[in-house]
């Protein structure tokens, strides 16, 4: 017997509750220091500032540095610093430390993970599981009715070029930060939140503005084992509101080391390869004369898929150097026997990172068993052909179109997106600075 992929909804926030019940406790205030209009005013959050840059970053994974400094511990001294205090004052459903966790034989390396506490307390499917673009929906859970205590840190571009932590810094509504939460259900140590511009309620769909943002968070990381993550609707995103995922995980992922085979590369330098010998299939980008080239390849390739209702999970690894794209099947068919696992084939999962809910199917794990599961969300292989190809016109059509405004308005200007079902929707333009890289903590 065939059955559909469930969507199997995992817990983020401690205040992912049935609304109904919400409401009925809060009666008529709220009183729990949300990210809403009642308890935003006069509040203060931690706040880092990233420089921009142009290059990607090097073999070190870090920025160059115009001074005999080291460079800023970004992911160990502050969001796992931050991190820390918050298992340590108990806002996570469950211990991840003490989930075991082992390598599945076979040539992939699979990993698996033993987390039962992911399973529990489930929600009920809040959206459509067939549309990748869905509006927001301000009546059901998103990321302003998190506490602020789950907050670690806002995360936005520094105004004078120059990398800054202000401990206490306010919460500009008006500008609408983007931030860095916990995860309440983590899978990894250190498993965080990145939701861009948190305050203009954003669905579930990538733009350029904030890929951009999500690429700064892999290169301000500074550590190749820091990697981000991203899920559309139907291809796993359990909320309908813009944010990516990241966690530290020390060792590679399997498909970081599965063999790739370079299929063009695009005006502006970037590299697209394709996986193989791999249960899903997908495309790799990689170099660009400018880190923002880089970003805007993914970027308008995701943007495409999109508009044409084509789920997908990203995964950005090695410092933001190289960025998986994986298109899925929308609703792929499993057997009742995998769907008793309880796995939701997202990002990690897809990366080679087993979460498995059940003690049984963590002791009868195999190499098999993930390769199945996996390969059943992949699109087939002339499906795959068929939207790469697409992907590639689309890219080169923003191309295109970016060396015309070139000549008519030049480079730099802020420009409207483009409309249309398929075309590429441009964002926000980001100048980039240079500049040297200090951490300022100011009091």
């Amino acid at each position: 017997m065939m059955l559909r992929i469930k969507r199997v909804p995992t817990v983020v926030s401690n205040y992912q509750k049935d609304e109904g019940e919400d409401a009925a406790r809060r009666g008529g205030g709220c009183g729990r220091n949300c990210l809403q209009k009642c308890c935003i005013p006069g509040a203060k959050l931690p706040l880092y500032t990233f420089k921009r840059a142009e290059e990607i970053p090097g073999d070190k994974c870090v920025l160059e540095h115009d001074d005999n400094q080291a460079p800023v511990a970004f992911l160990d001294s502050l969001l796992l610093g931050q991190w820390e205090d918050r298992m340590q004052r108990g806002l996570f459903r469950y211990d991840v430390t003490a989930c075991e966790t082992k390598v599945i034989p076979g040539r992939c390396g699979f990993m698996a993970q033993l987390n039962e506490g992911r399973h529990l307390k489930k929600r009920p499917t809040e959206f459509r599981v067939d549309k990748v673009l869905q509006p927001f929906d301000g009546n059901k859970f998103n990321f302003t009715k998190v506490g602020q205590e789950e907050v670690l840190f806002q995360f936005d571009a520094s105004e004078d070029g120059e990398v800054q932590f202000f401990p206490d810094a306010p919460v500009d509504a008006d500008s609408s930060p983007s931030v860095v939460a916990i995860n309440v259900s983590p899978i990894e140590y250190g498993h965080v939140l990145l939701i861009p511009r948190i305050l203009e309620c954003l669905p579930q769909r990538i733009d350029r503005e904030s890929f951009l943002l999500a690429l700064y968070m892999a290169i301000e990381a500074g550590n190749p084992y820091f990697r981000l993550g991203y899920n559309s609707l139907g291809a796993f995103a359990t909320i309908n509101h813009l944010h990516f995922q990241a966690y530290y995980l020390a060792v590679p992922f399997p498909i970081e080391k599965a063999p790739t085979r370079k299929v063009t590369t695009l005006g502006d330098g970037v590299k697209i390869s394709e996986l193989f010998d791999y249960p899903v299939r997908g495309l790799v980008f990689e170099g660009g004369n400018t880190l923002q080239d880089l970003s805007n390849a993914v970027s308008d390739a995701c943007i495409f898929l999109q508009d044409n209702n084509i789920p997908h999970n990203v995964l950005i690894a090695d410092c933001g150097k190289r960025i998986f794209l994986l298109p899925q099947q929308a609703l792929g068919e499993v057997s009742s026997e995998l769907l008793d696992t309880q796995v939701n084939p997202a990002v990690w999962e897809i990366s080679g990172h087993m979460v498995l809910k059940r003690k049984k199917d963590y002791e009868e794990a195999s190499e098999e068993n993930a390769w199945r599961l996996l390969a059943e969300v992949s699109l087939s292989e002339e499906r795959f052909e068929e939207v790469k190809a697409l992907i590639f016109e689309a890219c080169s059509y923003t191309l295109s179109e970016k060396e015309d405004e070139h000549l008519t308005q030049g480079a730099g200007d802020d420009k409207p997106p483009l409309e249309g079902t398929g075309s590429i929707n441009k964002g926000r333009n980001c100048n980039m600075v240079s500049g040297t890289q200090e951490c300022l903590v100011l009091q």
